[in-house]
Parts: C-alpha cells; sequence; structure tokens
C-alpha cells in the first residue's frame, strides 16, 4: 500500500472511531429515546421462588420445611403474589399452550421436572394438567430447593387479572403461531400492550411475535444479541436505529458456580470468562440506557451478584429472590 494512500486511510479511520466514540456516549444526536410505559430495575425471574436465600445449610428436606424457610414453587400465583409484596416491579415468565388451547404460565413444555408426569403441556388439557411436585430445585442456585403451598399451574389469564399494572416479560421458547396468537389475545383483551414484553431466544419466533402484535415492546434474541455485539466493537452501534425495548442476558460470572449450563462449551472455565469479557461491557450499557433501551442481567441470587449487576451498569436485576434483591438494590440508587 502506498504512502500517499494510507495519508487518506489513517485520517479516515481516526476521524470514524472519534466520531464513533462520541456518538457512542451522546446517541441522543442521532436517536430519539425511546420512552416505554415502565421502567423496572427489580425483576422476578419465574415469578420469583422464595421470599428470601437458604443459607448453604439448608440443601436438606427437613431444612426446607422448617417455616422460616419462606420458600414458593417457580411460575404459581403464589409466587407471583410473593414477589410483588417484596418490590417486583417486573415478572418474568414463560408461557406454554394446552391441548384445548389454554395458556398456562410453565416454564418446560414438559412436565416430567416439574411435576414428575412423563407428558408435554401442549398433550394434556387444562383440567388434567398436574400439580407441582411439592419442591422444586432452584435452577440459578443449585443444591437449593423451593416449596410452596400453591401447586397449580396458572392461567397467564389469572396473572393478567390479578396484577393488572405489573409490567411483564413473556418468553415464547419456540416458533408457535397457535400460542403467540393466543398470548397476544389475552394482552389484548385486558390492554397491557404497553407493558407486556416478547422475549424469546429465537429469531423466527420473536419474528412471528412481533409480526403478530406489534404495539407489544420486545427483547433482543440470541442472533440480535450477537449483531449487537458486533456493532459495537465495530464502531458502527452508534449508527443503526434498534427496534427492541429490552436487553436480557446473563450474568457470566454465575456459570458453573450457582448455575451449570446446559452447553457444554460453557462449562469451561475459560469459555465462560471470555463471554463476560466481551459481554459485559459498561459502555455498552450506558449507550442503550442512553436510548432508552434496558439492560437486565439474571439470574442474580447472592448480594455479590446483585451488586455486580449494578456495578456493571445493568438498568435491571433478575432474581429467584425477590426480598433479597429490594434490599440489594436499596442500598444501590438508580443512576
Amino acid at each position: 500500500m502506498s504512502v500517499a494512500l494510507w495519508c487518506y486511510l489513517l485520517p479516515a479511520l481516526a476521524g470514524y472511531a472519534l466520531t464513533s466514540i462520541y456518538l457512542l456516549r451522546n446517541p441522543e444526536l442521532l436517536h430519539r429515546r425511546k420512552r416505554p410505559a415502565f421502567h423496572c430495575r427489580h425483576i422476578s425471574h419465574r415469578g420469583g421462588k422464595a421470599s428470601s436465600p437458604p443459607s448453604t445449610a439448608l440443601t436438606d428436606v427437613s431444612a426446607l420445611a422448617s417455616p422460616g424457610c419462606g420458600e414458593k414453587l417457580e411460575n404459581t400465583m403464589e409466587a407471583f403474589t410473593n414477589a410483588v409484596d417484596h418490590g417486583a416491579e417486573m415478572l418474568e415468565m414463560d408461557c406454554q399452550l394446552t391441548l384445548d388451547g389454554h395458556v398456562v404460565v410453565s416454564h418446560d413444555d414438559h412436565l416430567l421436572r416439574q411435576t414428575g408426569l412423563d407428558s408435554r403441556v401442549s398433550s394434556l388439557r387444562l383440567q388434567d394438567l398436574p400439580l407441582y411436585r411439592q419442591e422444586l430445585e432452584v435452577t440459578f442456585n443449585q443444591g437449593h430447593y423451593s416449596r410452596g403451598a400453591d401447586r397449580k399451574l396458572p392461567l397467564l389469564e389469572e396473572v393478567f387479572q390479578r396484577f393488572p399494572k405489573i409490567p411483564v416479560s413473556i418468553e415464547i421458547k419456540e416458533n408457535n403461531q397457535r400460542l403467540i396468537e393466543k398470548v397476544s389475545e389475552l394482552v389484548t383483551r385486558y390492554r397491557r400492550e404497553r407493558i407486556t414484553v416478547w422475549a424469546s431466544v429465537s429469531s423466527r419466533a420473536m419474528q412471528q411475535c412481533h409480526s403478530t402484535n406489534s404495539a407489544m415492546p420486545y427483547s433482543f434474541t440470541a442472533k440480535r444479541g450477537v449483531l449487537l455485539l458486533l456493532l459495537f466493537y465495530s464502531g458502527l452501534l452508534p449508527f443503526v436505529p434498534l427496534g427492541e425495548t429490552l436487553l436480557q442476558f446473563y450474568l457470566p460470572r454465575i456459570f458453573n458456580r450457582t448455575f451449570v449450563p446446559e452447553k457444554p462449551i460453557l462449562r469451561k472455565r475459560l469459555a465462560a470468562w471470555l463471554l463476560e469479557k466481551v459481554t459485559m461491557r459498561r459502555s455498552l450499557f450506558r449507550h442503550l440506557a442512553a436510548r432508552g433501551i434496558q439492560v437486565h442481567l439474571f439470574v442474580c441470587n447472592t448480594e455479590q451478584d446483585i451488586k455486580a449487576a449494578v456495578d456493571l451498569g445493568a438498568t435491571g436485576v433478575m432474581s429467584d429472590y425477590p426480598s433479597l434483591l429490594s434490599g440489594c438494590l436499596a442500598s444501590s440508587p438508580a443512576t
């Protein structure tokens, strides 16, 4: 490459880099800030499973049955009520469709883990759904268990009726058009379009969600999250419009400690370390927040993890322990 070409190229690259950095810090110059109907710091994962985290000693059934443990089963009305009572500003949940067309709140379609029945929600009528097991392991705090008096899989409609003003993030795990349409119908019926969020890892499912009800805010999918990082590291992010309202992502430091990922690659220390270095960027989170895009990090079930998420610039933290989260956020003023 000739010296003359370098004389043009280097100033152009320097100018691009400086402009990108400036706009990254001042995105309002190119983008109108999003004004969602909600801003949530306290998010309860699967409705929140406990009012306070059990000590490391509480791993046997007799200890878990003690009145002071305060456990609730995931995705039950008891868990949702407990979470809201302890300050939850958003409820995160997953939905499935029964054989007879009812939308129920359940993380899994296959019921074995949750109920002991080797069947799918989609193969059963509402009246035939089994109760939850008497205790369930907290997925993001392995070795700890939740218990509760309420063992019924609730209808999404019941959640909307009980909590008409509470924002809800609904994860759609697969591109099920009938389920998506049913969820959209319920959201519209209860006039919750502005406070109910489409969430999905799948880009195809999200496309279907957004085309079915475009009035609802939506979160980044896995592919869009990767694109977001590529735009950030290439310097193009400040120039690109974003339709999403939420970024919900793991706090990688929980991997192989409170949570063991399903993917073997993420069980390797180096892979988890690299993921944290690449994704947990304060400048990225500040830029998104300045554009009105909320950043929720999950699932933070210890004081140290909650503090780490807040220090990284997360606008919201997702936890299984609503009262613990309330206490930690109370001591960490919103920025």
